[in-house]
């Protein structure tokens, strides 16, 4: 099969994570902007933590234990998940010292494109190459791909955006987020066909889950808590279930 269509599959599932991004486009009244600041950073949360348990931490633990013994697969799989764990406070301490604006918004939204950039780069992977192999499998994935893309972009965008008072900014890091996807299916195309192991991958997974597990608990939910708007809260939280509940029976 050609490489074009699994790379475009891949491409069209990553920039996805734009359209989530044009939320900033709306024009809120004042009252209202706290209101939705605390329903998209909980949205964004429930998707990340929801995405983890769900998906990376249960494909991921089944790779790793197929290739290791059940207490050396343990073992290594807490060991990788405490790294991306100290990731989160490791580049936390970056942003800190690089950044002059609104620092707790803009250090979620650096911290959420960091983040689903290392997400995106398996996913694109993972979607050239069932592609590669079956294109109604890969259009599958990349379905239910483009379905949590879409608030992904939305937890990069919003909080970047209303730090620096640019859409052109927010939209940009939430642009270069997406295009880890197909970066890593070029990736996969050019390097990895005949060298990917689903180890690697469940590696890789449970990395990104325990950086994004930290980043919503550590982060993104006492932001969310500071605005004071609970309905907004539990509103965002009963969105992100319905979307994952999609994600997962329809696709």
């Amino acid at each position: 099969m050609s490489f074009f269509m699994p790379i475009l599959i891949s491409t069209i599932a990553g920039l996805s994570t734009v359209l989530g991004s044009l939320v900033i486009f709306k024009k809120w009244k004042r009252e209202n902007i706290n209101k939705f600041i605390t329903f998209c950073l909980s949205l964004s949360l429930i998707i990340m933590i929801g995405i983890s348990i769900t998906e990376l931490i249960p494909e991921a633990s089944y790779a790793i234990l197929t290739e290791y013994k059940l207490a050396k697969g343990i073992i290594i799989s807490l060991l990788v998940f405490t790294i991306g764990i100290l990731s989160v406070y490791l580049i936390n301490k970056k942003i800190e010292k690089s950044s002059s604006s609104d620092l707790d918004l803009y250090r979620l939204g650096v911290l959420s494109m960091l983040a689903l950039m290392l997400h995106n780069l398996p996913e694109g992977i993972v979607t050239f190459l069932s592609s590669y192999q079956d294109m109604q499998l890969g259009l599958k994935i990349s379905v239910a791909i483009m379905l949590h893309n879409i608030p992904e972009g939305i937890s990069i965008a919003v909080p970047i955006y209303y730090a620096t008072g640019s859409k052109k900014e927010a939209v940009k890091k939430t642009f270069i987020s997406g295009l880890a996807e197909p970066l890593g299916a070029i990736l996969a195309f050019l390097f990895l066909r005949n060298f990917i192991t689903d180890t690697m991958i469940g590696l890789i997974l449970i990395f990104v889950a325990g950086l994004m597990i930290t980043l919503s608990i550590h982060e993104l939910l006492p932001k969310a808590l500071n605005y004071h708007e609970n309905k907004y809260i539990i509103l965002g939280f009963v969105v992100g279930i319905i979307l994952l509940l999609l994600n997962h029976f329809i696709f």
